[in-house]
């Protein structure tokens, strides 16, 4: 038996050295990984998915133990319109891919470019790569980075309940400050600082919950011959009876009270990174901007399939990505024509958006009827008016486009057309 692709291969059996040798030694299945699962007393093996090289195991944001690769959209926040994308290998993290995508925009002729970035991206190399070139850039940094927790404690309590600092449209208050990024920094930065109440109160509760669950477990494990996970000293002093010894076993945790209310102290910030002085307000609205296109990428996974490829060579994968951008480019523009229309009606109906306007749409229909002619099915409905108006169309148009169609499909007007040419 030949087998040209097989996508996925999931065996459970009882005799894993004979399966083993079926699936890789006869059917040629490349081995990925194989491991011994201690805890369960088995073997996991993993077969390489198709051939398509793009796929590796990398890091997935919801890991689910399968190969990917990594997919990214350059998108253009004033004109609102995605303008290339590019594949890569799934092993490679975005932090590293960023000067490859520059150098991309460089030779499409993109000038005058600044950039919007997602935390993932901040690196002392991607910083001193834009200075380089000249691109500016607003990029997101984790508020429990060593910087940005310094400067925090340092304006606390300077701007989080005066209203001067107020940034209404977005539920906070900001303040900036110049400081240099890294000790080897040519040039200070301006460092915009973010407090908001709603954001604290989830992640104190957040942390709460989660210092909970760990008491918990410890309580699970007193008078045990266990040692837990290191990493769970952060928050908890671990108590042994004879450490280190053949008797030792784990007593109990206490809270490191001290730290734990720190770190409630830092929940509600977060910070933004500018290259050009501007206001904290104008640095979150920039940010922000990027909102158009996090909600362009989810519409590309969640409405035009790109979540799960499901293709089985590395040709069909690379069409796939090519069809799904063409796509994205028309449903874009549907959407911010959509969005645009909504912003100026005084209600917020329920129909502005892409798939809820297809289907309403869809209902424009045209019948035969019985002396053989096209017509609309009934007239144009408000909602189908106010959705056309937002692509510049209103009912006469479809009057108008439906007895052009009704005069293609009917049949004596069609003969009259061909006979008056012939004559």
């Amino acid at each position: 038996m030949l087998l040209n692709t097989v996508h996925h291969v999931a065996i459970i059996v009882s005799d894993y050295e004979k399966s083993r040798e079926f699936y890789v030694e006869k059917l040629e299945l490349p081995i990925i990984r194989e491991n011994y699962r201690e805890a369960r007393d088995d073997y996991k093996l993993d077969l390489q998915a198709g051939d398509i090289e793009l796929v590796e195991f990398g890091h997935a944001k919801e890991e689910k133990g399968l190969p990917v690769f990594n997919y990214s959209i350059a998108y253009d926040c004033h004109n609102r319109e995605p303008l290339f994308y590019e594949d890569y290998p799934g092993s490679i993290v975005d932090v590293s891919q960023l000067q490859c995508m520059l150098d991309k925009a460089k030779a499409y002729g993109y000038k005058n470019t600044g950039f919007i970035l997602d935390r993932g991206y901040f690196s002392r190399e991607n910083i001193r790569y834009m200075d380089k070139y000249g691109y500016d850039f607003v990029i997101m940094v984790k508020g429990m980075k060593a910087l940005v927790k310094d400067v925090i404690k340092e304006v606390r309590g300077t701007f989080e309940e005066n209203r001067h600092y107020t940034i209404r449209k977005f539920g906070v208050n900001g303040t900036t400050v110049k400081r240099f990024v890294f000790p080897s920094d040519e040039k200070e930065r301006y460092l915009h600082i973010y407090y908001s109440y709603h954001k604290a109160a989830a992640e104190k509760e957040q942390l709460e919950q989660r210092i909970d669950k760990l008491a918990a477990y410890f309580k699970k494990l007193e008078g045990q011959r266990v040692v837990p996970d290191k990493s769970y000293e952060k928050y908890f002093s671990l108590e042994y009876y004879h450490e280190g010894e053949d008797d030792s076993c784990f007593v109990c945790a206490i809270e490191k009270s001290s730290v734990i209310e720190e770190e409630l102290r830092m929940c509600g910030y977060f910070c933004l990174i500018t290259s050009a002085d501007m206001t904290a307000k104008e640095a979150l609205e920039l940010y922000k901007s990027r909102d158009a296109s996090e909600k362009l990428f989810k519409a590309d996974k969640s409405f035009l399939g790109n979540k799960s490829m499901r293709v089985y060579s590395g040709e069909a994968l690379e069409g796939k990505i090519l069809v799904a951008f063409v796509s994205l480019i028309l449903r874009n523009r549907m959407y911010t024509k959509l969005k645009d229309e909504e912003e100026r009606l005084s209600k917020q109906p329920n129909f502005m958006n892409v798939p809820a306007a297809i289907r309403e749409l869809e209902k424009i229909e045209m019948v035969r009827q019985a002396d053989g002619i096209y017509r609309l099915d009934h007239a144009v409905t408000a909602n189908q008016k106010t959705i056309l108006k937002a692509f510049g169309i209103d009912a006469n148009y479809v009057k108008r486009k439906t007895n052009e169609i009704s005069n293609e499909l009917n049949p004596k007007v069609k003969k009259v057309k061909i006979d008056g040419r012939k004559s």
